[in-house]
């Protein structure tokens, strides 16, 4: 009898735990819902909800639709879409690479998109002032071009010497480092040699800016993302397995080097997708799989939706404080995760490695 009391307990604290990590998830769609729909009647040009719903229905007047459709709906979908994106990366590369402080940041993709702008920032001259004064990229699709080649040849350098020397996780993490510091000090080569408007282009573009994105953009970095998504959730079982251990893992049928090289693989291409057409948005990848760590453990058939879901919300809720904080000046969203994100790191540091 005290048996099958016990049985019942644990399947009772099992559906409760489903439960609650379930009700979360609710909790942050709603959470994203309101902050983007905040988000898009708040700026220079105040709408309200009406306008939205008449705009929707073909209904609005020129300026709304303008300001709805071209400026605040696609600023609000690269903000989640820039988040689903970072935090899923940051949390498959915590799992392939057994690290904590895995991110796209620490595997160097970040600064080789940002090494690959300011090769075509100054190579290509396409960094201009408009008559206000204010920097403009002449040639957007040029620089995202060459970002996205820089971002993905740190990644297939560290995989490349991870296949020929059999490098463990630990060691992909310590080559990603290597990576990023090349990466740096080829970008601060350049801008040594830049002139006065290069120099200003390069930092301009190292500021993450999710109003660079248009619809094309944007579609993008959507399928790329579906894509993933569906892949990583395919694979959930298989990285509960890795978080097991390696040994673990091979003894219930997993392809452990397998699974390690594509999750890079995808989780790099995901990122690199994003950067190159936003610019540098830190912490993201890094904090977020932390986040969803301590509030409902480390299952992956939650930690991946949830960390996605964590990450938009904070994106989008970084940008809307950007887009207000001093308006009508509106701030690059990479200052300002970077701000939110250092912080809580600290914090989910000493809360990680209290005694």
């Amino acid at each position: 009898m005290d048996s099958k009391n016990n049985s019942e307990d644990t399947i009772n604290s099992y559906k409760k735990k489903n439960l609650q990590k379930i009700i979360l998830g609710l909790i942050l769609i709603v959470l994203l819902i309101l902050i983007s729909i905040y988000s898009i009647c708040t700026g220079e040009y105040q709408l309200s909800i009406m306008d939205i719903l008449n705009s929707i229905f073909g209904n609005g007047s020129a300026a709304s639709d303008l300001v709805i459709w071209n400026i605040r709906i696609p600023r609000v979908l690269a903000a989640t879409i820039a988040g689903i994106s970072l935090a899923v990366s940051g949390a498959v590369m915590q799992c392939v690479l057994r690290n904590p402080l895995a991110s796209p940041f620490t595997m160097g993709v970040s600064h080789g998109a940002m090494f690959g702008a300011c090769i075509a920032i100054m190579f290509l001259g396409v960094g201009s002032a408009d008559s206000h004064g204010s920097i403009v990229i002449d040639n957007f699709q040029a620089v995202s071009l060459f970002a996205f080649v820089g971002s993905l040849v740190g990644v297939f350098v560290v995989l490349g010497l991870a296949k020929l020397r059999r490098l463990t996780p630990e060691s992909m993490i310590l080559a990603g480092v290597a990576m990023s510091s090349l990466f740096t000090a080829g970008t601060t080569l350049l801008q040594y040699f830049a002139d006065e408007m290069q120099l200003a282009a390069m930092v301009y573009w190292t500021f993450g800016d999710l109003g660079r994105a248009g619809w094309t953009e944007i579609m993008i970095m959507f399928g790329i993302t579906v894509i993933a998504m569906i892949y990583f959730i395919y694979k959930r079982w298989d990285y509960n397995a890795l978080e097991s251990g390696e040994e673990t893992a091979k003894s219930v049928g997993v392809n452990t080097e397998r699974t390690r090289l594509v999750g890079m693989i995808m989780s790099s291409l995901l990122t690199s997708v994003c950067v190159s057409f936003l610019g540098i948005i830190g912490f993201i990848g890094l904090i977020c799989p932390h986040l969803v760590r301590i509030a409902v453990g480390g299952d992956y058939r939650y930690l991946i939706p949830l960390s996605a879901l964590v990450g938009a919300v904070i994106v989008t809720f970084a940008d809307l404080i950007a887009t207000t904080v001093i308006s009508p000046t509106i701030l690059p969203v990479g200052i300002l995760t970077s701000f939110l994100g250092a912080p809580m790191f600290l914090y989910l540091l000493m809360r990680m490695y209290k005694k």
